[in-house]
């Protein structure tokens, strides 16, 4: 057995994955093999994991500077992919950079050099400018979602931080969507392109529920009653209405979390991680969660309002059905509204009378200490279970990064378990454990 299919083995093992998907395999053998390639392949498939092999695979373990570039539309696909990667154990330094946290912690990181560099345009092209570190050994660059990141502006990023990278050898790019042009300044030349779009949401059905009145809200609460406990996404086309749902839900005793651009950073963050672990089951956000974004595998989505373009709608209904499992996208249609022309002939949901979902089992708790205290998931779960005296099943899913770490606990134990586990050490931290 060669190396390579050893240290494939041990990382899919790490990363508790039997084998890769098709497309990963032929994505993987395309990005080995050629100089410039386009994956398409709809969100949820693995496209992460399909770079990243070849390119880990492909660095020089005897160089200290940075040797490939990940772009990125959005901070949590940044914060995404450096989690995966660094979840694949390999051993190489792997950082990513962003808006919405401090420079000082860029420069802190970017001080040992990381081999993969992941990072939005914005946040890149600014340390390109300020840092003094080299980019004579970035030989790979990879555009991920990158129709994305061109749409929310960022062309005048990208294109100054390729012009200013002097020996590319490699060029990657993906997108979930189909007819996407490819800009002069990428330096894309007789691409490779693997289409695997046709292949996702066989299983997805598409459902109209219709409102005798114009405002939503009210069949919103019965949908989400009729649907019942399953974990979905409520897509809005602006913040403010997002404010608006998020409201009506409260005062129906609805639990949920609400996920946009405006948000702090912070705030962002801890929305996806209570999506994640089931302390919320229900998340309103706009497109911003419509692709590249870490999400647990969801049963359905309802658009709340109907996205104006065709692609936003399939990146909507792309987070749900993934991976050939099964899944729902309901349209909430006033009975006088028109659909879009990229809509045909939905079936009509009807709803059953049930009641309102009933509130998590589960509570997320905040640790003050994270990655950067030598604190490990097993450390966490060690006091939990010891100090806290919980239960494997009243322990749920634990997140650490690089400052604290967030942990769910059965809510019938989550105030008890506080004052036992507050103020002790873990390693040699003493850390605040608290609700967030």
């Amino acid at each position: 057995m060669s190396t390579i299919v050893k240290n494939q083995q041990l990382i899919l093992q790490k990363l508790g994955i039997e084998k890769l998907n098709p497309m990963q395999e032929e994505a993987k053998l395309a990005i080995s093999s050629s100089d410039n390639i386009i994956l398409l392949s709809p969100t949820g498939t693995g496209k992460t994991l399909a770079f990243l092999l070849p390119i880990i695979e492909a660095l020089d373990k005897n160089c200290t500077e940075i040797q490939t570039l990940i772009l990125v539309p959005s901070r949590e696909l940044a914060i995404q992919i450096e989690q995966v990667a660094r979840d694949m154990g390999t051993g190489y330094k792997i950082n990513a950079v962003y808006g919405g946290r401090a420079g000082s912690q860029d420069r802190l990181d970017l001080k040992h050099r990381p081999a993969i560099l992941i990072g939005t345009p914005g946040r890149v092209a600014d340390r390109l400018r300020r840092d003094n570190f080299s980019i004579d050994f970035i030989k790979i660059i990879v555009l991920d979602e990158f129709d994305k990141s061109l749409e929310i502006g960022f062309e005048k990023e990208m294109t100054e931080i390729i012009e200013n990278l002097p020996n590319i050898q490699k060029r990657v790019l993906t997108s979930a969507t189909q007819e996407v042009s490819v800009p002069e300044f990428v330096g894309l030349h007789n691409p490779v392109q693997i289409d695997y779009l046709d292949e996702g949401h066989s299983q997805l059905q598409i459902k109209s529920i219709v409102s005798d009145t114009k405002d939503k809200l009210p069949i919103l609460v019965k949908a989400l009653s009729h649907i019942g406990n399953q974990p979905g996404i409520i897509f809005c086309n602006y913040k403010d209405s997002i404010q608006r749902v998020s409201d009506y839900l409260k005062e129906h005793k609805i639990s949920h979390g609400c996920f946009y651009g405006g948000m702090e950073q912070k705030d962002r963050e801890r929305a996806l991680i209570k999506f994640r672990n089931g302390t919320h089951q229900i998340i309103i956000a706009t497109d911003l969660a419509a692709r590249g974004i870490d999400i647990p595998e969801i049963k359905y989505i309802i658009h709340y309002h109907l996205p104006l373009k065709s692609q936003e709608f399939t990146h909507r209904n792309g987070r749900t059905a993934r991976m050939n499992a099964d899944g729902t996208a309901y349209i909430l249609q006033w009975k006088d509204e028109q659909l879009p022309d990229f809509i045909i002939d939905p079936a009509t949901e009807e709803l059953v009378d049930a009641p309102i979902p009933k509130q998590s089992d589960w509570k997320t708790l905040f640790i003050s200490g994270g990655r950067r205290d030598k604190i490990s998931k097993g450390d966490i779960a060690g006091l939990f279970f010891k100090q806290g005296k919980l239960s494997k099943e009243e322990l749920g899913i634990i997140e650490i990064k690089p400052d604290c770490a967030f942990v769910a606990v059965k809510a019938s134990k989550a105030k008890k378990v506080i004052e036992q586990v507050t103020n002790t050490r873990l390693k040699k931290k003493k850390v605040r454990v608290s609700f967030i």
